[in-house]
């Protein structure tokens, strides 16, 4: 294990371009930041040879998959050349930028057949022993080392994440776990953001995050449920979330609703609408029914309030979890004025 992870941190020390040969559905599942996905064989095309290997061995699968790219090797090779020419890669120039790292799923023989075409282009290719599923062992090994986390509690309109933005600005390490989701961790989540990435990379953006800090410093992280929308948590580092210092913001009921609002009333009603229905079962009939009519009527102060007691009751069970708080009663003046004075003399 410790040959192969000085592999990885040898292959991702080159500063060439980085070039993923699986198909577009395992790239999508998961893969390295900023490599660029050129696939061998599609997702059909894999299926098939997939098949023929269990059925009809190794061989014959080979021969499947040669006849496969023999079709595309002028295509596949435009698209690695105009990578290459992009990044103003010459042949035969020999050094850290120059170098084309290539890997696939176990650096078997997707990555070295596209290896095997640039050699004969006089490139210098360079592949990931035990491909992707190396930096996958890698990513999940990084959730179990014992981080310095700290959590920024508070209920719904209380701008944790603000907060958290704040602390970026001024070179705090911090964790956005909800813009890595793509999701604000609510039924309301999901409006005017990206489409969720797949949980594995999730775990891949926020294993990244980690490798590029300094592990004696402070890490601060928004608190979370398990799951953010359709992503999970990676259980280790959950775990340790839950058992570290925390810093818990208390507003009152008007700058929460005012923040609720700023957030929230420039998205469609129909969107607005849909979400809560989603937890109608759990509003009740009446709070339900007025916060339909709330949002008809442009009624915001209304819309937030018929939801806010819903996840205050959330939140206050899963506060009760936790023992190890701090309270900071801030005011909007103090988050723009005091609030890092405030951090600093709590750490």
């Amino acid at each position: 294990m410790y040959f192969k992870r000085k592999e990885l941190e040898k292959f991702r020390s080159f500063k060439g371009p980085l070039i993923d040969v699986r198909s577009p559905g395992e790239y999508y599942k998961g893969h390295m930041p900023n490599s660029i996905n050129i696939p061998l064989f599609d997702n059909d095309e894999r299926t098939i040879i997939g098949t023929i290997y269990k059925k009809d061995g190794r061989e014959k699968a080979v021969i499947e998959g040669l006849k496969f790219v023999e079709k595309k090797l002028e295509f596949l090779l435009d698209s690695l050349l105009m990578i290459i020419d992009s990044q103003k890669i010459i042949p035969e120039k020999n050094n850290d930028e120059s170098f084309i790292k290539i890997y696939c799923s176990r650096g078997g023989m997707r990555s070295q057949s596209i290896s095997w075409l640039l050699e004969k282009y006089r490139f210098y290719p360079i592949t990931l022993k035990g491909g992707y599923k190396t930096y996958r062992r890698w990513i999940l090994d990084s959730f179990s080392k014992k981080w310095n986390i700290i959590v920024i509690g508070g209920k719904t309109g209380t701008g944790k994440t603000r907060l958290l933005s704040l602390l970026d600005k001024y070179k705090y390490q911090t964790i956005d776990l909800e813009g890595f989701a793509c999701h604000r961790g609510s039924t309301f989540g999901g409006l005017g953001m990206k489409e969720q990435p797949s949980n594995e990379q999730f775990e891949n953006k926020i294993a990244e995050k980690l490798y590029s800090f300094k592990t004696i410093n402070n890490i601060f992280v928004e608190a979370e449920s398990a799951n953010i929308g359709k992503c999970k948590i990676p259980h280790e580092f959950f775990n340790q979330m839950k058992t570290s210092r925390r810093i818990e913001i208390l507003r009152s009921e008007s700058n929460r609703l005012h923040e609720l609002i700023n957030t929230y009333s420039v998205f469609k009603k129909e969107e607005l609408q849909e979400s809560v229905l989603r937890i109608k079962k759990r509003l009740g009939p009446q709070r339900t029914k007025i916060a339909l009519e709330s949002i008809n009527d442009e009624k915001w102060d209304s819309v937030c309030r018929s939801v806010l007691d819903y996840y205050d009751k959330c939140y206050e069970y899963e506060k009760a979890k936790n023992n190890n708080l701090t309270l900071l009663d801030l005011t909007d003046k103090e988050y723009n004025e005091k609030i890092l004075e405030l951090i600093n003399n709590i750490l």
